[in-house]
Formats: structure tokens, sequence, C-alpha cells
């Protein structure tokens, strides 16, 4: 029986924890030092809302562990030493393993602005970041947001919930412009100023403005304007969480380096989720995938090895969803913001101006690519065979209410959404 060591406990540890246990008897230690139990962390904005406690964000009972033989250890790894299989804690305490899997995730990017560590400035990731930003904004009237991304989106519904007004600065021509496409990046901008939000365009963060008592009092923008502040979200993304694994033996570039196995540079030693960084992505994709369902994937792929049955991580089609305030975002397969050449596009868009269904599809043979919609809810399981199977654009639409996942009372757009896209749809395809 082998012991089997992981640093993390968001999605992708518990996920490859879960997997152990059912295929094997091994021993398993679960380590964090952010809390002593797995939580959902899409939800910690609902914590700081009001609408769950912490207790409420917890998808498995405190039971669970012991029952399916999981130790949980609660402290912080301060170094790993791969190549004598041990553990050392901040406290100096020791941990033997036989294989370890790095599961650290992710921590919030800094550009090295003036200012960015002052008291009253953070970004949103971890339990310990939502209880600093809920002492951070007591008496808070105006946030600064830096960053055009879902976690500041998230931040700035947050701020609203409690009445404290918010200015977004986004250094794009249009909010997650490099992500979506100038149509549904334009529905979701005006969704977010529908919100009292005071967003701005081409603006960057210059320096962060202390108080006499070091804590955030005024933000200056790349064009010299001064914006007062209590707080200051720093959202521009997030980087691996690999601090802790520097002048060690385990390689390293942006995240912790594998292969197509989630191994790296030192047998019976893994990495997966947010902290893992391909050498080269099994199919071509980005190098790092910081997405909740490739986590779990990667927990699951990785368990398998372990368990002796060696398994090539194959994420299969991409896909993603978010919520920008109460519009619901999916996509499945790659939506450029700007179409490659042999792409097509058929786009709808509901009169409301707040939900859109884009299709893309390849002008050369027709066959379906990828999908992004707002405001609608569509079948996975539907998209994924129609993109993996490369259906016809016209099967497409003649089947596209096979797709729907909308409550039976909501309103039905697809017999408008079909008629219109047939009628876009070129004679030749």
């Amino acid at each position: 029986m082998k012991h089997i060591a992981i640093i993390g406990n968001g999605i992708s540890g518990v996920t490859a924890a879960r997997h152990i246990r059912k295929l094997s008897d091994h021993k398993i230690t679960l380590i964090s030092a952010e809390t002593e139990h797995f939580f959902s962390r899409t939800a910690l904005m609902y914590v700081y809302m009001g609408h769950m406690k912490q207790e409420h964000v917890k998808p498995y009972e405190d039971h669970f562990w012991s029952k399916n033989r999981i130790d949980l250890k609660f402290g912080y790894v301060s170094k790993v030493d791969a190549n004598n299989k041990k553990l050392v804690f901040d406290n100096q305490e020791e941990l033997e393993f036989d294989d370890l899997i790095i599961a650290c995730g992710s921590k919030p990017n800094k550009f090295g602005w003036k200012g960015q560590d002052l008291d009253g400035v953070q970004g949103l990731y971890s339990w310990q970041d939502l209880e600093l930003m809920g002492k951070n904004s007591v008496n808070c009237e105006r946030a600064v947001i830096v960053g055009g991304g879902l976690i500041g989106v998230e931040m700035a519904e947050m701020f609203l919930s409690r009445g404290i007004k918010v200015t977004f600065l986004v250094r794009e021509k249009r909010f997650w412009g490099s992500v979506l496409p100038k149509e549904e990046s334009e529905l979701v901008s005006r969704h977010i100023i529908s919100h009292h939000v005071d967003l701005r365009f081409e603006t960057e963060l210059e320096e962060i403005i202390p108080d006499e008592n070091g804590r955030a009092k005024a933000i200056r923008t790349n064009d010299g304007e001064e914006i007062i502040c209590q707080f200051v979200g720093l959202t521009a993304g997030v980087g691996p969480n690999v601090d802790f694994l520097n002048g060690g033996s385990v390689d390293l570039n942006r995240g912790v380096l594998v292969n197509e196995f989630l191994e790296t540079n030192i047998p019976n030693v893994y990495s997966i989720g947010d902290c893992a960084e391909f050498h080269q992505h099994p199919t071509g994709r980005r190098n790092m995938e910081q997405v909740w369902y490739t986590g779990k994937m990667m927990g699951e792929t990785v368990a398998q090895t372990i368990c002796g049955t060696k398994t090539a991580y194959k994420p299969g089609i991409w896909f993603n969803s978010a919520k920008f305030f109460d519009i619901e975002y999916q996509t499945y397969g790659w939506v450029w913001a700007q179409p490659k050449e042999n792409e097509a596009v058929l786009y709808w868009e509901h009169n409301d101006g707040k939900k859109c269904l884009k299709l893309i599809y390849d002008n050369n043979n027709g066959s379906f690519l990828a999908v992004n919609v707002f405001g609608i809810r569509l079948r996975h399981k539907v998209l994924d065979y129609w993109i993996k199977n490369e259906t016809k654009i016209e099967e497409v639409l003649q089947n596209l209410e096979d797709a729907n996942f909308e409550p039976q009372f909501y309103e039905n757009s697809f017999p408008e959404i079909k008629k219109m896209f047939l009628l876009q749809l070129p004679k030749t395809v």
C-alpha cells in the first residue's frame, strides 16, 4: 500500500483523492493551508453577499473524509524534497510520501503597480481573500476594480450587494475583448453598465495612492485622473501558486511543468489543476488550463495512472460557463474574438439585448465548430456530440431545439432563432 500525498484541497486535489480511493486502498493525505475542508470556490461571492454561510459551500459533510479514509492535514508546505520523498511544513514537521500530487491552485496576479501591497488592496481567490475582503470593505463607499475578467464581474456584484459604488477599469477597447467577439462583448458591457457600474474602457491603473495610515485612498489612471476609493480589487487574472517550489528539483516555468500523463520531471511526482503547465498541450490548446472542469478531469486522469492504469490527459471538446450578474454564459468549442479564415458565423440577439446565440461553422465543408450563448441554457451533451462528430450546420439548425435546456415555462426563442439562421445560411453550404 502506497502513501499518496496531495498538496491542495481544491477541485483537482479532491477529485484525485476521491478517485484514488475508488480504485485502491492506498493511504491518502490531503493537505491544505487554506481551509480544513474542501469548499466550492465559485460560491465565495454568495457568502459575502449573505446568501450562504461557510457550511453551505462544502459539497461534502465533514464525516465524508474519515468515512472514505482520506486523511486531512491543515498546514503550509514550505518545501518539497522530491528526491527524498518528503514534505517539510513551515513548522518544520515532515511528511513522507510514495507518490505526490501538486494541486496548489492559483493566486491573483500583481504587475508591480506602485501601492499594490497597501491595506485595502487585494485579489479574490482564496477563503482568506474572502475574509479579508469582508474586513477591507467595512465603511467602504467606492471600490475600484482593475482587470476586465470574470472575477472582476463577481467582485463588482459583491460590492453592489452592499451598496458600494464600483468603478471598473478595463485596458481593452471592450469588455473581455481578447476572449469575446464584438457582439457578445458589447452585450456584456451594456449589462454591466445597466447595474450602475462605472465601466471605463482603455483605462489602466498607474498607481495606488496611500493615506497617512498606509491604506489605499485613491488610484491614479494612465491618463492622470485620480479616483477616490477605499478598496482596490486586483482581478487581472491569476497565476500558478508555486513560489514554495522555487529552488527545488521540480521543473517550473510559470507553473509546474508536466507531460501528457501529468508527470513532472521527478518520478512519482505529478501536478494537476491551475498550477500545472504542459510542455506541450496534448490537444494543442493553451499549456495552462485554469478552469474548473479541466482541473476535475486532471484529477480523474492522474488517479488512473497512480492506481496502475497509465492514462493520458484527454480533455475533449473545450467548454466553459460563467455568469455576468444574472446573464448565464456558455461556450463550446473555440469561438475566437476574431473568426478564422475558414470560419463562418451565424448570430442572433434577442430584442431585449440580454440573450444571444452565435454558431460557428467551417465554410469549406459546413461542419459545426463552436457556439457562444448568453441568457439561454443549452444541453452540454448535444453540443459536445455535434462538435465532436463534425455535424453539418444544416443538420444542427434543423435539430436546434434538441439543444434547448430551458425549463418548460421559459420563453422559447428557438423557432425565431432557427428561422433567422436559415435565412443567413448561404445556399451553397
